[in-house]
């Protein structure tokens, strides 16, 4: 038990040492604890790094890209084959406001409110699909653009 205490102390002054930029975890890193206590600031995230630790969940997350391990780039790249391999489909459901895929989309994307994601990409439809003779990798950028704009702010296209 005295050694538990220990480890997490030394846990503790190696969390707060570190600066994180904006990831969907906190100082304690991806792994199970930062999907239990998300990125809840302070003395939280030695709980979140001891139940990453304890289950060996960091080092599996970071392999397969699972478990809040998957970076922002590899994130915003998802959601990008998403939207190419999708863009007929996507382009009626935007054009209608409502789908299946784009349903699937605003839950790739993080987009907490998907209503209001799907309403925003709507009202959009014309700058997004501003031509048939349009690019995919025009059309996905355009999505992206306006995913990421406030106050949808979708978390995984930032």
């Amino acid at each position: 038990m005295r050694k538990l205490v220990s480890v997490s102390v030394f846990a503790a002054a190696i969390l707060a040492s570190l600066n994180v930029s904006a990831a969907p975890y906190g100082t304690a890193g991806c792994g199970l604890g930062s999907m239990v206590f998300g990125d809840q600031p302070g003395i939280v995230q030695i709980f979140a790094a001891t139940t990453t630790g304890i289950f060996g969940s960091q080092t599996f997350g970071i392999t397969t890209g699972t478990s809040n391990c998957q970076d922002s780039l590899t994130r915003r790249a998802s959601v990008k084959v998403f939207i190419e391999t999708n863009k007929e489909a996507l382009a009626k459901d935007i054009s209608r406001g409502q789908g299946e895929t784009l349903k699937n989309l605003a839950t790739l994307a993080g987009c907490a409110d998907a209503p209001l994601a799907s309403a925003t990409l709507q009202k959009n439809f014309n700058q997004i699909f501003p031509s048939e003779k349009a690019s995919p990798e025009q059309i996905s950028e355009s999505i992206l653009s306006t995913l990421a704009a406030k106050p949808l702010a979708c978390a995984k296209v930032s």
